[in-house]
């Protein structure tokens, strides 16, 4: 069997297990999000934080919620990791740095996961497990709840009200995150990861000397990590290491994870706003942008542009030879088209323009299918764009769902899909402008441009992947990144929110004959488009200062 044919079949095979877990995990989400029934487990947790799971709330005390967990939650990590030191099942590893303590605190709070250290060289089995596998969780549950509290915006009328997040919340850990989690680490650890809680071992290499490896509760990680979007790992390796992904098939199942609970959202968008044939159209479009991307970047790497890519079968360089080209280029569309940044090959490594393809998919948002949660609100906010477009377009008042897309609404919209692009253009130029950034790229030209262009693109869509090539464990990398992760996860949740909170005090809009059908493909071209246009005017002009012009140079 051909490289090509293999990577097809695998396409296939993915796409059905995803077409199969579309329609019973997308219902299975949208009754516990519409279930007025706690718990016993919930209900302690409530009563634990003092919080009152059948208060409605309106946006801004929605929006309070989601700040004052996330901050505690910064605050906790951050701490865990200075004294971690004088921890239990510290593997002897010291307290982390400030500037990297940080960093990290704000990654994995922010669904990010961008890791500026060695995992297997830094944490201990504490800071693994009771801070950044529990922020694994807790981080996906409250995209997944902002998402929720958009949706009920659409579906609300005259109320104002966008449910409560508290149990949004919790809801989302213990009965969609934690029982699909517990299933994959039992699958995963059947594929051979590792799943344990020894100390440091030394291993004997072939080629003489010997190697120091810890182990650790990679299974359970490994699950939370791909099923809740957030990306990280145990090893600086990362999904190409064989503790974390060994064969073949834990490959295509952990891309699974990865892609499942962004899509099956589709299906209870529609279901929550009392008509499925929207969220097929919304689903429509993230497949559409998912399966154009996958195709390019197998392109793109199966080429053959000389003697050893084609000895090689396609470019090899950086991808792990129990995987090859198909795979990784699969990996490599779905971890950058959603907020994962797991890797499981270097894309630093990858043709220019499979680069560029990666870049592209983080700067359009991470919208198809995107993050737990911020992919769907993020596909939302662009279908609104969309409608106003094809308002201006035919001279009417733009509706969507019923409700009237109109000046406070589009100004939120639009200062929602501003705010990345400005955090990512500005950094990266001041990076750029400044010595000692500069100094910390390993290589220079177009490709060096490319890897700082990366790793802020990275941080403020909060995907967590990089670069190879760049020393990011600086102060001011540590810092600037941080702070984007931070701002770009939360600056948005606030337009977000405040969007819902304005559709869901409006009064419903019957659909007239002049009404723009948005379940019909035509919208979805529409959406495509939009979606395709206003990123490639944003972030084009830095696009082709670095992977275009690396590619057309190649």
């Amino acid at each position: 069997m051909g490289p090509v044919l293999a990577g097809v079949l695998q396409l296939l095979a993915l796409t059905a297990a995803l077409a199969l877990a579309h329609r019973p995990l997308g219902d299975h989400m949208a009754r516990v999000y519409s279930s007025d029934r706690h718990w016993r487990v919930e209900k302690w947790i409530y009563k634990a934080i003092g919080a009152d799971p059948g208060a409605q709330m309106r946006w801004p005390a929605y929006l309070r919620g989601v700040l004052a967990f996330s901050a505690a939650g910064v605050l906790f990590l951050y701490l865990l990791q200075r004294l971690q030191g004088v921890l239990p099942g510290s593997l002897g590893f010291s307290a982390i740095d400030p500037d990297q303590a940080f960093n990290t605190a704000a990654s994995f709070v922010s669904n990010t996961n961008w890791q500026s250290y060695y995992g297997e060289q830094a944490m201990g089995h504490v800071v693994q497990t009771a801070g950044l596998a529990v922020q694994n969780f807790v981080s996906a549950a409250v995209g997944m709840a902002v998402a929720v509290a958009l949706v009920r915006g659409f579906a609300r009328s005259r109320s104002g009200e966008l449910g409560n997040f508290w149990a949004d919340m919790v809801r989302g850990v213990t009965r969609i995150l934690l029982p699909i989690a517990a299933v994959a680490a039992i699958v995963l650890v059947g594929c051979g990861v590792i799943q344990n809680f020894s100390g440091i071992h030394e291993v004997g290499q072939f080629m003489g000397g010997a190697q120091q490896w810890n182990g650790g509760a990679v299974a359970s990680q490994e699950a939370i990590k791909e099923l809740g979007t957030n990306g990280g790992g145990y090893f600086n390796a990362n999904s190409a290491h064989p503790f974390e992904n060994p064969s073949p098939f834990s490959n295509l199942f952990e891309i699974f994870l990865i892609l499942v609970i962004p899509f099956s959202l589709t299906r209870t968008f529609g279901r929550m706003v009392g008509s499925p044939r929207q969220g097929y159209a919304i689903l429509g479009t993230m497949a559409t942008i998912w399966l154009g991307f996958t195709a390019l970047m197998m392109w793109t790497e199966f080429a053959h542009p000389g003697p050893a890519f084609d000895l090689a079968g396609g470019a090899m360089e950086g991808k792990e030879v129990r995987l090859g080209v198909s795979a990784s280029s699969i990996w490599a569309v779905a971890t950058t088209l959603t907020s994962t940044g797991a890797v499981n090959s270097s894309h630093s490594s990858f043709t220019g323009f499979g680069g560029g393809i990666q870049l592209l998919g983080m700067q359009l948002g991470e919208i198809a299918p995107g993050g737990v949660g911020s992919g769907l609100y993020g596909m939302l906010i662009m279908a609104v764009i969309a409608v106003f477009v094809a308002g201006l377009m035919v001279g009417r008042t733009p509706e969507y769902l019923g409700k009237r897309i109109g000046t406070r609404e589009i100004k939120l919209a639009a200062c929602y899909i501003l705010v990345t692009p400005a955090l990512v253009l500005v950094l990266t130029a001041a990076a750029m402008a400044l010595p000692m950034p500069v100094h910390s790229m390993t290589n220079s030209g177009a490709h060096g441009f490319s890897e700082i262009l990366y790793a802020y693109s990275s941080g403020a869509n909060n995907n967590g992947s990089a670069f190879a090539g760049l020393s990011a464990d600086t102060q001011w990398f540590n810092t600037t990144i941080g702070l984007a992760m931070l701002l770009g996860r939360f600056l948005p949740m606030v337009f977000v929110l405040a969007l819902a909170g304005s559709l869901a005090g409006q009064r419903p809009i019957p659909a007239t004959a002049g009404t723009l059908r948005t379940e019909k493909p035509l919208f979805t071209g529409l959406l495509v488009g939009t979606i395709l246009i206003i990123t490639g005017l944003t972030y084009f002009p830095a696009l082709a200062l670095g992977p275009l012009a690396e590619g057309l140079a190649a």
